[in-house]
Order: C-alpha cells, then structure tokens, then sequence
C-alpha cells in the first residue's frame, strides 16, 4: 500500500481569483490577499493576515481584514480543477482547454459569499523581488507612488459651477459661459447637456429657470416658493419641492411644459436627492429623519434612517448631499460633515470638516473616502462613475473644484469655482 501523498509545505502566490454573473476578483500576493474588486464598486483594499492549510491536500485559507470598515475576509484556495467562472474579468478569452488550476471563494462579513475560480497572474505584481528584505529597506527609503485601478475613464464634457465671484457658469467642452442675470443655486443640469436648471431668489420669492447653452439665454419655468429641481434620468420629468401648506411637498411636471406641474408626494421634504433610476425618486424627509424612495405613485417604497446611513463618524445637516452612481443604483456617494475630523483634515465648515463617504444598500457597508488637507463637500459622480469632483477647502479656507478617481487616488485641482456639478 502506497503511502499518503504529502501535503505541500507552500501556499500559492500571485492568484488571482475570479467569478462571474456578477463579476468580481481577488488579488493574492506575497503576503496575502490585498485587493478585492467587484463590478459597480471602487476597490476594496485588503491587509492580508495568516494564511492556514486545511486538512484537505492543497487547500487553503487566507485570512484578511477590509482595510475600510475593519471587518474579516476570508479567501479559500484549492488546487483542483475549476469550470465556476467563463472568464477571469480582465479579458473576455475563456481558460485554455475549457478549466482553471484552481477553485477559489471569497468570505466578506458584509458583502456575504462568492464562488469562483484563479489563476497564476504574475503579470499583476511586477514589482516582485527575489530579495525582499532589500525590498523592504528600499521601500522605506523611497515609498512607491500609489497607482489608481482606473485605467479608463473619460472626463465630464459638460459642467455648471460658481465661478470666484460666484456667478453661475455653464462649461461645454473648453466653452465656458456665464449665465445671464442674478446668480443661482440648486444647480441641476441636464444629461443631455444641453440645459441647465437652477433656484434664483429675489428677495422673499423663488423661482426656477432653465438655461438653455444653445441660444444663451434663460426662461423662467416656475415662480412660487420653489426649490431644488432635479431631471429624470431621461430628462423627460423635473422633480422639484413646492412649499404648500406650511410643507415643502414633491411636485413634478414635464420638461416640456411646466404648466402641468402635479403634486406627487404631499408629505414633508428636506431635499430631493435624485433618481434612481426613471421610476424612483430619493429624497430626504423633513428634520433629516429618513432617506426615503418614492415611487411614480408617490408613496414611500422604501426608507432608511439618515442615522444608519451616516453612522457613528458622520453627521447629517446642511451639508449631506446624497448622490446616486450612474450605473449602480445600490452604491451612493454622501457628503456630510465628520463628527470628529481626521488628523490633517482642516475645521473650516463653521469649525467642522467635511468628508466623503460610500454606502451601499444591501450590504450596509460605508467606506470613507480620505482626502488628506481638504475639508470636502457637495462631492458629485462622473458620468462614467469612476470619478468624483467635490468642493475642497484648504487650512487657508480657499476653496475650489478637486477631483479625485473612486479608489482615492490621483487628487488633483478641477476647477476655481465651487458647488460643481456634472451634466454629461
């Protein structure tokens, strides 16, 4: 009788792992798992932990934390036959002769479970010495420079700002224009790019206007106590609050004729935070309680307290701005002011700091975004979702337009003007 085949001493390095339907993947290098990557999602940095054999032959287990919210991951390997996943989410090409070396899952604490396969990719970690302790002391000596996942994104071609003097101002493509007339707020483009709605105030009365790029001018649409007016994602509707009754209540009309604005929702708002997609509308209740999702009936579908969403290092208040992503309507990027600002972070909102932050929906995961030496707020998404442009304020309260790609990398200054936001 043959003896029991041993167990290999070593533990695989320079994996990836990989699934499909939804498409994700994991980075194993020297240490351990390092990056956790899912379709919609900005990266999630891993810090590897121990890595234990299990009993069975040529499996293991990589422990690891969620470098973010602190929480366990859990990435098991084993050396078998793998045909879980079509692809490895880098190319489209299927595994040579139809099978992967390994089998590969994932254990978030948050995200739950996925299943798939890996591969050997030592293509993804060029910079691997045969002497890391030479390695190590080199490193400190000269850190190496971070370098974003992005790879491909595409700018926004057109935006509306406050410039310096605060004057509303209309950007398409390098054509910069000033809107004419009083200046504005509540600034809301269209997706099309092709107009601008905005809030003016003359003295106690509103009114919304729409600015159109094409011929330089603006209409008035609606004049009352109005605010915050918000297009569809097909920018066939506007959504806007309409003081009534001592309420600021939800009224929408079609784009093309605000004469038929209709209540939707009769309740009390704060502020309408966007779409989520052509049939649900987000919007903050009155006193900040609730972030709730309103149907095209207006009835509330779903609502969840500003308290769970901002947690324990957040605050609500004049600042939360709450912001869809383009494509993943379960991921939202909120800015509001820290309860206790990070070292570095300047106290220049009324002696507070701002700060961004992502949630998600059924997971209840919120990552911070940290931006050294910037308070930040009124953060927007590009149109391509990979970006995020933001109000930064330095210790010296000068303020502008940064941007920044969603895995926090690649901080740099946009615009002079502030409260941006993105049209297409």
């Amino acid at each position: 009788m043959a003896p029991p085949s041993p167990h290999s001493t070593h533990y695989p390095i320079l994996l990836l792992g990989f699934g499909n339907q939804p498409n994700w993947s994991v980075r194993i290098g020297l240490k351990g798992p390092e990056r956790f990557d899912r379709d919609g999602y900005p990266p999630i940095p891993l810090e590897p932990g121990e890595v234990t054999q299990e009993a069975t032959p040529e499996t293991w287990t990589y422990r690891a934390k969620d470098s973010a919210t602190g929480v366990a991951v859990a990435v098991h390997v084993s050396r078998e036959a793998c045909t879980d996943a079509v692809n490895d989410t880098l190319t489209t090409t299927p595994p040579l002769g139809g099978k992967y070396s390994f089998k590969v899952s994932i254990d978030h604490a948050q995200i739950g479970s996925l299943k798939g396969c890996g591969r050997i990719a030592t293509e993804l970690f060029p910079k691997i010495s045969n002497r890391p302790d030479q390695e190590d002391d080199d490193t400190k000596k000269t850190p190496p420079v971070p370098v974003s996942s992005v790879t491909k994104f595409q700018s926004p071609v057109v935006v509306a700002y406050l410039n310096a003097n605060l004057q509303l101002t209309f950007k398409r493509g390098s054509i910069v224009r000033t809107v004419p007339g009083l200046p504005g707020y509540d600034l809301a483009p269209s997706h099309d790019g092709k107009k601008l709605l905005f809030t003016r105030e003359e003295g106690a009365v509103r009114s919304i206007s729409e600015y159109d790029y094409d011929s330089n001018s603006v209409k008035e649409l609606l004049r009352s106590e109005v605010r915050n007016p918000v297009w569809s994602p097909d920018d066939s509707r506007v959504a806007y609050l309409n003081h009534q009754g001592g309420k600021w209540q939800i009224w929408t009309f079609p784009s093309s004729d605000p004469t038929k604005a209709a209540i939707l929702n009769p309740d009390s708002f704060e502020s309408i935070q966007g779409w989520s997609d052509l049939h649900t509308l987000l919007a903050v209740t009155v006193s900040q309680t609730d972030l709730a999702s309103i149907g095209e009936d207006g009835k509330v579908t779903q609502a969840l307290p500003i308290k769970d969403l901002c947690g324990p290092d957040f605050l609500p208040g004049a600042k939360l701005t709450i912001r869809v992503h383009p494509t993943n309507p379960d991921l939202v990027l909120v800015s509001a002011l820290f309860v206790r600002a990070p070292a570095g972070v300047p106290t220049v909102e009324s002696g507070q700091a701002g700060g961004v932050f992502f949630y998600e929906f059924r997971s209840k995961r919120r990552a911070p975004l940290l931006i050294a030496n910037l308070s930040a707020t009124d953060a927007e998404w590009s149109r391509d979702g990979f970006q995020i442009l933001f109000t930064g304020t330095d210790s010296s309260k000068r303020r502008g337009t940064y941007r920044v790609f969603w895995d926090g990398i690649g901080l740099q200054k946009y615009a002079a003007g502030t409260s941006l936001v993105v049209g297409l």
